[in-house]
């Protein structure tokens, strides 16, 4: 096995055996839930509170710049959203070729299944160009993007980066199950 097929491995068996597994019958309802007063999230266009958003049709994400200290909670929306465009999608397209991706003018999904068939896509994309590269590939900085590291740095970003906000996706569905203490809600 190659160097770019372990690393495309470490983040497949993830993605396999937790995350996608943890997202099938993900509704609507869990997707926009706000479990704190203030959440950003992903809205209709021009109902949002949060001091900036963006989206180029009818639903838009919530952000700030600089980013807000705390910064504040987010919905399983917002989180999908973040790994499709902000994770995965940027450096699709500067490393591997894909679509242009710009956050401003992204089309946000505004139902889970659309957010999961996005993120289905943009994982799919990200696995299939790690998997073709070379281990000089890893080595080299990439010529494109606005990072000087190694690719193989880039690639354990990125691995990291969709580990974790996976698990913060989890938790959300977990305290969305078990809101109200007792027993856990059916979704």
């Amino acid at each position: 096995m190659t160097r770019s097929e372990q690393l495309a491995e470490q983040l497949d068996w993830y993605w396999q055996n937790n995350l996608r597994p943890r997202l099938e019958g993900l509704t609507d309802e869990e997707y926009f839930w706000e479990p704190v007063h203030g959440c950003w999230s992903i809205r209709p266009r021009d109902t949002s509170t949060a001091p900036m958003s963006a989206g180029s049709r009818e639903w838009t994400m919530d952000w700030a710049s600089p980013d807000p200290v705390p910064a504040p909670v987010t919905t399983i929306a917002w989180r999908l959203a973040h790994i499709v465009v902000s994770c995965l999608g940027y450096r699709v397209a500067w490393y591997f070729g894909g679509q242009e991706i710009d956050s401003e003018t992204f089309a946000y999904a505004g139902t889970a299944d659309e957010a999961l068939k996005q993120l289905d896509a943009m994982y799919g994309r990200w696995n299939a160009g790690v998997r073709e590269l070379s281990d000089a590939d890893l080595e080299k900085p990439p010529t494109v993007g606005p990072e000087r590291f190694p690719m193989v740095n880039r690639v354990l970003h990125v691995n990291r980066e969709l580990i974790h906000h996976g698990a913060e996706i989890s938790l959300l569905r977990d305290l969305y199950r078990w809101q109200g203490g007792g027993v856990p809600r059916r979704v």
